[in-house]
């Protein structure tokens, strides 16, 4: 039976990732590389994750740490929201994806904006931006406790629902 890629693209992994993980290609697209790196992930490969970010980036690299999130959590899939650039003729690209996992049974999804540079033909992670979920905005104005309460039976809301 034919493995599913990781990355969530529906394609079997030796035609996916796998070739990118191995070193016989090169991901074509800022996409292809983040959906790469999130694969090498699920797989706890950190080499593969420290050396497809860009030579100059500017932030500091664990490998052990990048090691423990990667084998301590169980990956449970990656969407890709939105890409900007990154394609076959650009030199920078971003990729926004939601990659979900849990750790110690508690789910999470890690919602980012990664910025992606190609040099000399090689795409490299740069940098990635967390993106907070907006505030759940109230559409209704609130019931206050003295209006009548909005299920009809003609009491204060404090006197009947909001107890």
């Amino acid at each position: 039976m034919t493995e599913t890629c990781p990355c969530q693209s529906g394609a079997p992994f030796a035609r996916c990732c796998e070739p990118f993980l191995t070193g016989s290609a090169l991901p074509p697209t800022a996409e292809a590389l983040m959906r790469s790196r999130y694969t090498a992930f699920t797989r706890a490969d950190v080499g593969y994750i420290r050396d497809t970010r860009h030579p100059q980036s500017d932030f500091h690299f664990d490998e052990e740490a990048t090691r423990k999130w990667a084998t301590g959590s169980k990956w449970l899939g990656l969407t890709i929201l939105n890409t900007a650039g990154g394609g076959l003729n650009d030199s920078e690209g971003e990729v926004e994806f939601v990659a979900r996992y849990t750790v110690d049974g508690q789910k999470t999804e890690h919602h980012e904006r990664a910025k992606f540079q190609r040099d000399q033909d090689r795409w490299y992670f740069v940098d990635g931006e967390f993106v907070r979920t907006a505030p759940i905005r109230r559409e209704a104005p609130k019931i206050g406790r003295n209006d009548p309460c909005s299920c009809g039976s003609g009491k204060k809301f404090k006197k009947c629902c909001g107890k």
